[in-house]
């Protein structure tokens, strides 16, 4: 399984750069985690969007599905996708339209966002949307997915990606847990958020600092943990250093176009 970092921003984008993607590729499968505001482009650098066979959205925050709407418009609309002839292209009777898994209630939510503009049913006709359950077991080709609820300001769900014997957890968005050490136990790798260079004061938690990353992935005995949601206007070596500390050994800083092979 390839696993590449398509965008591993915070909730907003670092210069030039995207919100939360990462696309898995196993054995001619494609399969997109999290589509956050420029993601959409950085994939048609990686992978033909028509290539894609499923997008799985962890939770319903923009910064992680907002690009559903530029990949949503390329598959309704793009010449290749029409079932006559444009500009150059023959026109086909089979367009793409990958499957989109959603938490419950991510349909409407979407809905609501494109009704801003006019056509509610936008991202409903580009893709085959499903929506999930903590219990649920996807089959995606040679993939196999799996969720484990994470506390974070909406619902949220950190997912595993194996495919024969490799394992990859994506963290998702959340606050220190439990939940996620025992999900992970063993992994491969873990890609966890880092987001915060310390906790928040007040309110309800809802991030990570790195160290507090790196003790999840030792709790979790994952053997290779990258840090990943962090802004560019933290220094990366102290990220890198603190989230060591954590994990009691070496981690990796997630960077657009980096390639982990699990």
């Amino acid at each position: 399984m390839r696993v590449t970092v398509l965008g591993k921003s915070p909730s907003w984008q670092d210069a030039a750069g995207a919100c939360s993607g990462y696309l898995a590729q196993a054995q001619g499968a494609n399969v997109l985690l999290d589509c956050g505001n420029g993601v959409f482009s950085k994939l048609r650098g990686v992978c033909d969007y028509v290539d894609v066979d499923a997008v799985v959205i962890t939770h319903m925050h923009a910064d992680h599905f907002l690009d559903l709407v530029p990949f949503s418009y390329a598959l309704r609309y793009a010449p290749r996708q029409q079932p006559v002839p444009v500009a150059g292209w023959p026109g086909t009777p089979d367009p793409a339209r990958p499957t989109l898994y959603l938490p419950i209630g991510g349909t409407e939510v979407l809905r609501r966002v494109v009704s801003c503009w006019g056509n509610d049913d936008l991202i409903d006709t580009a893709f085959a949307v499903h929506e999930y359950a903590v219990d649920d077991v996807l089959s995606l080709g040679p993939l196999t997915a799996r969720f484990c609820e994470v506390p974070h300001y909406v619902v949220t769900f950190a997912v595993e990606l194996a495919c024969d014997e490799a394992r990859f957890t994506y963290g998702a968005d959340c606050r220190p847990n439990d939940e996620l050490v025992g999900f992970a136990r063993d992994t491969d790798l873990l890609l966890i958020e880092a987001t915060l260079p310390r906790p928040e004061r007040d309110g309800t938690r809802g991030h990570l600092t790195a160290q507090e990353a790196g003790e999840h992935g030792a709790g979790a005995g994952a053997h290779r943990l990258v840090l990943t949601h962090y802004s560019d206007e933290l220094d990366p070596e102290l990220t890198r250093a603190s989230g060591a500390e954590g994990f009691g050994g070496p981690v990796e800083l997630a960077a657009e176009g980096a390639v982990y092979t699990v």
